[in-house]
Formats: structure tokens, C-alpha cells, sequence
């Protein structure tokens, strides 16, 4: 579960686990400076847009607060809908600094491949900031004088955590703090692909017959960048590609890039048509032939092979500086795959970026 996307249905949306605990480290802060008990704060997004979150209970004293918040992940709930996530405060003696850490029923990191430190609590870095800044808006004369710690747990954690991929990535103890945009959009697969097609449609009744299917809200923000077409050309497929690129070859679209990043792209390019990471887990031997196909030294093909997850073959990878032609490699067996989905109808154009947003691969290479 790393990345949020953002359909164009009309379904409910909901709140990820990282928007509850900034917006309990919020409601925390402000209980400890207005000595008293918050019942709802507004949480500014990644994007900056605000989202109400009612605080289901807050207990205060002068230096430290705790502060409960319900998941609910709206039309499409996942396993973490209903858990309470508990946020616990502290005034500190470190003037200016925010610390964030995890406690009981928060995942703990013991592989690499995840974008965190090993040993760390499982707290993703977009929940991170969000926490940071929803914090600073409010505290900035406390922190002038002080520091913040921001202590966040799931009282069921341990539980639901199994019922996740997080024993398989060695995330032990607990479930993770994520979030990329603050929201969980909603997967019915029904209403989802209408959004789909609703999206194809409104792009062919503008006149263009161009598409860019990207697999999020991050992907699509980093193809806007490279790929310049209006706004109604760019289509969030999430994890439905198959079914995307069907839609796009039967109401005649000409061309689609896809765009995205290793994790949901090397699915593809294994021919896995419903990408979502509890359908479908990444075959790190398909990954290891293609690092032997671009004659990359054996000990760094068993590397690949042990590896825990796509993000830790691309840090296998470019760490070794081995990554141009891997990449591009990986981007046309995406290519083949959606070819073969959309019966050649349309011109494909498939790019790979990293985390920062970089274009690491493409297929036709350019």
C-alpha cells in the first residue's frame, strides 16, 4: 500500500491512517495550548486542500495530550477501516524539533526496500510531513521555546497487521502509517471502471485522442510535467491497466503513455492485469532474468532475487549505477504486455519514474 489514486467517480471518499494521526497530533498540540478538549481539526493535505476529522476523544494535561481518531476509508474500506489510531503529544526540551515515532500496534521495518530507515517505525514519509506541517501552522511560538514528540498507536495493530502485506515485507508488529494524499479513494471495481471509461469518453468528446494512464495521483502529477496535453486527457487508472487499455483500444484512442512507478509497472510487465497489492505479489525471478538479459553480474542477480520488494531492486539497482537499459528493459515488457491487452490497436508510450519523479526508463525509448 504505498500509493493513493484518485478515481472520478462519485463514490465516498475516506481519510488514510497518516490524515488520523496528524490530525490527532493537531488536535493534541492545540488541547496543550488552549488547555482544552478538541472534538474535530481541519488537516491541511499534501495538495493543500483541508479535510475535517472528528476527534473521538482527547484527554490533556499542561505538557502532553493524547487524541483518538477513527479510520474510515470511505466506499472502499481496507482492513485498518474502524481501527483507532492514537496520538500521543509530548512538550520536549529540544527547542524547534518535531520528533515522530511509532508505538504499540505500529509496524517496526526490519528489510530495506521500503524508503525507510530499518529499525524505524513504520510511518511513511508523506504522513511525516503532514504531521510536521499541520503541527508548525499552529506551534510556532511553542517551538521557539520547546520541541514536540509525537508518539502514534494502534491499540489493534498487532491484530490487523497480518491480515496485510506487512509480515512479508518485514514490517513486524504492527500496521503502517500511510498515505500519499491524505485521502483513500474508493475501488469498487464496478463504479471504478465507469470512472474509467467516463474519463476515456469525456477525453474523445474533447476532441483529443491521446491519453495519459497513470497508476496515481503522484504518477500523475510527475507525467504532467513531461506530457503536454489538457487536463481532460489524463486518466487514473489505479490498478485496473488491463481493463484501461481495453477501454482505450475499443472507443478508438490512438495513443496512451502509462506511466508510473517499479512496483506497479513491473506487474504489468508480468502480464498481471489487476495490479493491486493484495491481488498480486512482484516475482523477483521475473525481475532477476531481466537484470541477466542486461548482462548485470551475477552476485547482483541473486541480489535481486532475495530482494523485498520492487523499490529495493531499483535501490539494488541504481546503487550499482546498472540501471538505464534495466529500466528501459522493464518499461517494454510493459509495452508487450498492454499491446497484447489492447490488440495493437493504438501507439503505447511507457515511462518509469523514481520517487523523486526523475524518468529512470522508458519504452520506445525517445
Amino acid at each position: 500500500m504505498m500509493e493513493s489514486d484518485k478515481p472520478k467517480g462519485k463514490l465516498r471518499t475516506g481519510f488514510t491512517t497518516g490524515t488520523c494521526a496528524t490530525a490527532g497530533a493537531k488536535a493534541g498540540v492545540l488541547a496543550i495550548l488552549n488547555q482544552e478538549k478538541t472534538s474535530s481539526v481541519n488537516v491541511t493535505l499534501p495538495k493543500k486542500s483541508k479535510i475535517q476529522i472528528k476527534i473521538e476523544r482527547c484527554e490533556f494535561s499542561k505538557s502532553s495530550a493524547s487524541c483518538f481518531v477513527i479510520k474510515d476509508g470511505g466506499d472502499d474500506p481496507d482492513v485498518t477501516h474502524g481501527a483507532e489510531i492514537h496520538t500521543t503529544v509530548s512538550i520536549t526540551d529540544d527547542i524547534g524539533k518535531i520528533e515522530i515515532d511509532g508505538g504499540e500496534g505500529v509496524g517496526r521495518v526490519t528489510k530495506p526496500g521500503l524508503g525507510l530507515v530499518v529499525g524505524s517505525a513504520a510511518i511513511n514519509p508523506t504522513p511525516k510531513k503532514m504531521i510536521t506541517e499541520n503541527i508548525s501552522e499552529i506551534a510556532q511560538d511553542l517551538l521557539k521555546k520547546n520541541g514536540i514528540k509525537v508518539l502514534i498507536s494502534v491499540p489493534k495493530g498487532r491484530e490487523l497487521a497480518p491480515k496485510t502485506d506487512n509480515p512479508r515485507l518485514g514490517i513486524l508488529g504492527g500496521i503502517s502509517i500511510l498515505g500519499t494524499s491524505g485521502i483513500v479513494m474508493p475501488y469498487s471495481t464496478a463504479s471504478f471502471a465507469a470512472s474509467i471509461r467516463q474519463s476515456i469518453d469525456v477525453t474523445i468528446a474533447m476532441g483529443n485522442d491521446t491519453v495519459v494512464l497513470t497508476t496515481g495521483g503522484r504518477s500523475e502529477d510527475f507525467a504532467r510535467k513531461i506530457v503536454s496535453l489538457p487536463d481532460h486527457c489524463f486518466v487514473q487508472m489505479g490498478d485496473f491497466s488491463g481493463y484501461t487499455v481495453q477501454q482505450c483500444a475499443k472507443k478508438g484512442i490512438k495513443k496512451a503513455y502509462v506511466a508510473g512507478f517499479i512496483g506497479k509497472l513491473t506487474k504489468m510487465g508480468m502480464g498481471v492485469k489487476q495490479t493491486h497489492v493484495k491481488g498480486s505479489k512482484v516475482d523477483m525471478e521475473f525481475l532477476a532474468e531481466i537484470a541477466v538479459r542486461c548482462n548485470i553480474p551475477l552476485d547482483t542477480v541473486e541480489e535481486i532475487k532475495k530482494a523485498n520488494t520492487a523499490r529495493h531492486v531499483f535501490e539494488i539497482v541504481s546503487g550499482k549505477n546498472l540501471g538505464k537499459k534495466y529500466f528501459d528493459l522493464v518499461c517494454s515488457e510493459v509495452y508487450n504486455q498492454l499491446r497484447k491487452h489492447s490488440e495493437e490497436k493504438f501507439e503505447i508510450d511507457v515511462i518509469m519514474f523514481d520517487f523523486d519523479g526523475n524518468t529512470i526508463g522508458r519504452f520506445p525509448r525517445q
